[in-house]
């Protein structure tokens, strides 16, 4: 009797471990979680960082300043393929997020952090490397700004906040 019941619970205890973690990893499947705005961390389950500085992504963009309301294109690049990532545009004066994102390419959507479509995301898992987008800066001066990305390369390997260089608000005095 008592062997039935340990089979018993540890078949359930199989079952649900496995429901959760197939729910857990299909969440992420779909774009990076809310708690992910503010540090740009993925939220996976036993996932290693890696060093930002030893990575295989770059984000830039061919403009080196932009005015107040300027659309400036944004290219991420890469020599291998990832699965996920997290893209934002922050003040380098108080590391806050700034500005929208207007143009995504295929497998990504826009994510609300502090503001509509201040951040984007990945939508799907499909494998990707070089992708373009274009960030509206807000009509108000903000100041100098970089974009960062976070890029998840499979489940268990991500690299975290990747920057493009200064992007100078031109204008100022």
């Amino acid at each position: 009797m008592e062997e039935g019941r340990r089979a018993h619970t540890a078949i359930v205890g199989w079952a649900c471990t496995t429901l959760c973690l197939v729910s857990y990893a299909a969440a992420f499947s779909q774009g990076a979680s809310l708690s992910a705005c503010s540090d740009m961390m993925p939220r996976h389950l036993r996932v290693q960082l890696h060093s930002s500085s030893n990575n295989y992504v770059t984000v830039h963009t061919n403009m080196s300043f932009f005015f107040p309301g300027d659309k400036v294109p944004v290219t991420v690049r890469s020599t291998r393929d990832y699965m996920g990532f997290m893209l934002q545009a922050r003040k380098v004066s108080n590391n806050e997020i700034a500005g929208t994102f207007i143009f995504l390419p295929p497998g990504s959507k826009l994510l609300t952090c502090f503001e509509d479509g201040d951040t984007v995301t990945h939508s799907d898992k499909s494998l990707k490397r070089n992708l373009s987008f274009v960030w509206k800066a807000p009509d108000q001066p903000i100041g100098d700004i970089k974009f960062f990305i976070s890029i998840v390369q499979s489940y268990f390997v991500y690299w975290a906040k990747i920057e493009s260089a200064v992007v100078a608000q031109g204008g100022q005095n």
